[in-house]
């Protein structure tokens, strides 16, 4: 069962049998003596109460298991209803057991309330017909409870398996659609590859002038299949591996350095933990700045500072490379792919030349400091 407040459809109900208890109270026509007027705050109380039934259903039940003893000891013959409603939003919420206690307590108490206030005085054959109706009644609104609880668990778990079952062929197609990429793409590509290369290099041996068209297919050969590995990639990623992440960015530095590339990494203020996707994409806008400094940035040196600020990651990659504010580059699909990931986390991204020359990267992500 829901919780949540209190709404309007929830005092709706609850003076609605409010209502109809002090209305069957007052059609007794009784005096109106201290008891009486007692009996009738019980039985309005009693009614007002199931306006919390969904919020705090034991308490509702204890209140309303009160009222209807007290009014029935205060002289007024009207059935407990409020307490019905009870039992049906406790059970509805799961509070099975102590329903059970509460109504034994209820079939015992109620005839005590009765033979106090001199009510039922016709005969045990009464009073033994009242108690079993009494029970079918308590039985009945249980069991609606229930039901209707048992419902809304097969209702949620069927909700859990469909979105389960959608991940599931979500992920299955999308390693059918990497896998007939590899199968297709990947076999043409890398043929055109290796045929342009080696014409290239025959037509250089031979001391021939290579075809401007002949290098362009080499070139885009190279970055086609470069850029269908990456594809593959993030086809293939399940986020069943452990992701990479801040804690890995030392791994990129030392890769970098391997292939001749002077690199830097700086990290400034206090570690702390950071939402898994700000994480992810820390390493790689790393990983994609190093990665194209080292195809076309034709530098020496690259400078990796990360900033750990309360609010907020900042991130910031420079290189010495050829690049000038007159010779900016054409933003490619590593530099679109980081501006989306940064802006999907709310972040800001700027990327261009440096005044000095070279080129620099900068991003902010924020960081949700609330548990």
């Amino acid at each position: 069962m829901r919780r949540g407040r209190i709404g309007a459809s929830d005092w709706l109900i609850a003076a609605g049998v409010a209502a109809t208890l002090l209305v069957t109270g007052l059609s007794e026509q009784r005096s109106a003596t201290i008891p009486d007027l007692l009996g009738y705050v019980l039985l309005t109380a009693g009614g007002l109460a199931l306006a919390a039934r969904r919020r705090a259903p034991v308490p509702v039940l204890v209140v309303t298991g009160l009222c209807a003893v007290g009014y029935q000891a205060a002289g007024i013959d009207v059935p407990a209803v409020a307490y019905l409603f009870a039992v049906y939003a406790a059970v509805r919420a799961g509070h099975r057991t102590v329903t059970v206690v509460a109504s034994v307590i209820m079939l015992a108490a109620l005839p005590l309330a009765a033979m106090v206030s001199g009510l039922h005085d016709t005969g045990e054959a009464f009073a033994q017909a009242r108690g079993a109706l009494e029970l079918a009644w308590l039985i009945a609104a249980g069991a609606a409870g229930e039901a209707l609880r048992q419902a809304e668990r097969r209702a949620d778990e069927a909700e859990r398996t469909r979105e389960e079952t959608a991940r599931r062929r979500a992920d299955e197609e999308r390693l059918h659609i990497a896998r007939e990429l590899h199968d297709s793409l990947t076999h043409q590509i890398s043929i055109i590859k290796v045929q342009a290369e080696v014409a290239v290099h025959v037509a250089r041996k031979r001391g021939e002038q290579v075809p401007e068209a002949l290098l362009a297919i080499q070139e885009a050969g190279r970055e086609a299949t470069r850029e269908l590995r990456a594809t593959l990639e993030a086809l293939r990623d399940d986020d069943t591996t452990p992701p990479r992440g801040l804690d890995h960015v030392p791994e990129l530095i030392e890769r970098v350095r391997a292939i001749g590339l002077d690199a830097t990494l700086t990290i400034e203020g206090q570690r702390h933990d950071v939402p898994a996707a700000v994480d992810r994409t820390v390493y790689r806008i790393v990983q994609e700045s190093l990665t194209n400094i080292a195809r076309h940035a034709d530098a020496a040196t690259a400078s990796v500072r990360i900033d750990c600020r309360p609010d907020a990651l900042a991130i910031r990659i420079d290189d010495d490379g050829k690049v000038t504010p007159d010779t900016a580059p054409v933003p490619g699909v590593g530099l679109l792919g980081m501006r989306e990931r940064v802006t999907a986390l709310g972040g800001r991204l700027h990327a261009g030349p440096r005044g000095e020359g070279g080129f620099s990267v900068q991003a902010e992500l924020p960081v949700d400091q609330a548990p």
